[in-house]
């Protein structure tokens, strides 16, 4: 067998935990196992509303932009402490607060998952440097739309789904997106012009269900948008 293929995953966190009573931890922890018995995985957990929720709180109390965004990077970090537990022995224990850590954490063979990095940097662009760090050969955003769209849909009754699209093409959408703190976009531009730069395959798909992942991964089934540099589909992932 050749040397296992690398795949970081930017797992929404309004996907992981849309709240906390109704969670979608164990299924991701199942199909995590899965991927790990024949991929190298990396997963960057994201926020989501609860992490909105104490910025928002934070802003009430006139603190800071970048306090505001160390206060949801903490938010991250208890959404991957979950997951971590959730997957026992699978998973590496600790959350790694850097992509040095995370690089580190990897020699061990197990998943590594972590959370935020540093203010003003969405969970999005962390997992799209940690892919180029960690040479991936496929970056997955596990997020609640199913794919990118010409315009935002819920705007606009013409937008249409995209099922391909180039790096520069995926730039060109992007460009028009927030950067404050809790900010949240199909993806942020700070990762598409990571994604341009290493021609690193990115695909955009609907987490709510991580079989889709999973299908996507092994079957090369799947209804996201795929960027890809030479426009050629990389999936299933071999």
């Amino acid at each position: 067998m050749g040397e296992m293929k690398t795949i970081v995953i930017s797992l929404g966190g309004s996907v992981l935990v849309p709240s906390l009573e109704s969670n979608n931890i164990a299924a991701y922890a199942d199909m995590l196992s899965r991927l790990a018995q024949q991929f190298r995985v990396f997963v960057v957990v994201g926020g989501g509303g609860e992490a909105r929720r104490y910025i928002s709180a934070a802003r009430s109390l006139a603190i800071d932009e970048a306090t505001s965004d160390e206060i949801g990077i903490l938010v991250t970090r208890l959404n991957a402490t979950m997951l971590i537990s959730a997957l026992g022995q699978v998973a590496y224990p600790v959350v790694p607060v850097s992509h040095y850590e995370a690089l580190e954490a990897a020699t061990s063979g197990r998943i590594v998952i972590m959370g935020g990095v540093t203010p003003g940097q969405t969970t999005d662009a962390v997992s799209a440097v940690l892919a180029e760090r960690a040479g991936a050969d496929l970056l997955i955003n596990a997020t609640s739309v199913d794919g990118i769209y010409s315009a935002d849909p819920k705007k606009d009754p013409n937008a249409k789904k995209l099922d391909l699209l180039s790096p520069e093409e995926l730039l060109a959408i992007v460009q028009g997106g927030r950067m404050d703190a809790g900010a949240n976009n199909v993806i942020d531009i700070v990762a598409a012009k990571v994604v341009q730069r290493n021609t690193i395959p990115l695909l955009v798909i609907d987490g709510k269900h991580p079989d889709n992942i999973a299908a996507a991964l092994f079957d090369g089934i799947f209804t996201g948008t795929l960027i890809s540099g030479d426009n050629n589909s990389v999936l299933p992932l071999k």
